[in-house]
Order: structure tokens, then C-alpha cells, then sequence
């Protein structure tokens, strides 16, 4: 199933409305199958920094937050969660927004 694309400026308005809400710096989107814990086909994941305050609620209610936003399953896995060689591939593979 080929999801249909998002409009770049839409999906950068988007993420500008979950950053206001949520402690979080969105750095870019990653190709799909990048992290494990979104399944769905049509789903849309990013690479973020963590800024003070985000815990992991917050971190899922972002994710929840954008999903809605976009009308498709987010994932958002942090920089500072990334170890060994998804420390450097991850930044390298994010597309800017």
C-alpha cells in the first residue's frame, strides 16, 4: 500500500503546532522501517531532540499529538536514545522537513 504524500508545508506547520506543545526540537523525517515500534504502512517517522521537561508520556502523547495532526500513525525516537551505529546512521538518514 503506497501512502499518499504529505505537502511539505503542511506537514512543517504540523510539527511547528506538536514542537509548541511538546519539549521537543523535530529534526527530520526518517525512511519508513527506521524504528520498530510503528507498524502501520501508511505511518510517518521522525528523529527529534529532547528538550527539558519531556518524559516519556510526553514523548507519547507528541506522537499521539502529530498522529492526529496528520491523519496517520508518528513515531519520534530521540537522538539521545540512539546507541552504537543508530547514533550515526539515524542523523545522516533524516530528511530535513
Amino acid at each position: 500500500m503506497n501512502a499518499p504524500d504529505i505537502n511539505r508545508s503542511i506537514l512543517r506547520m504540523h510539527v511547528a503546532a506538536i514542537e509548541a506543545k511538546h519539549p521537543l526540537k523535530i529534526l527530520g523525517l526518517l525512511p519508513r522501517g527506521s524504528i520498530g515500534h510503528v507498524s502501520a504502512d501508511d505511518a510517518l517517522e521522525f528523529l527529534a531532540e529532547k528538550r527539558p521537561g519531556l518524559d516519556l508520556l510526553g514523548l507519547a502523547q507528541a506522537e499521539v499529538d502529530l498522529g492526529d495532526l496528520l491523519g496517520r500513525h508518528v513515531g519520534i525516537v530521540l537522538v539521545s536514545g540512539l546507541t552504537g551505529s543508530e547514533a550515526v546512521d539515524f542523523p545522516r538518514l533524516a530528511r530535513p522537513l
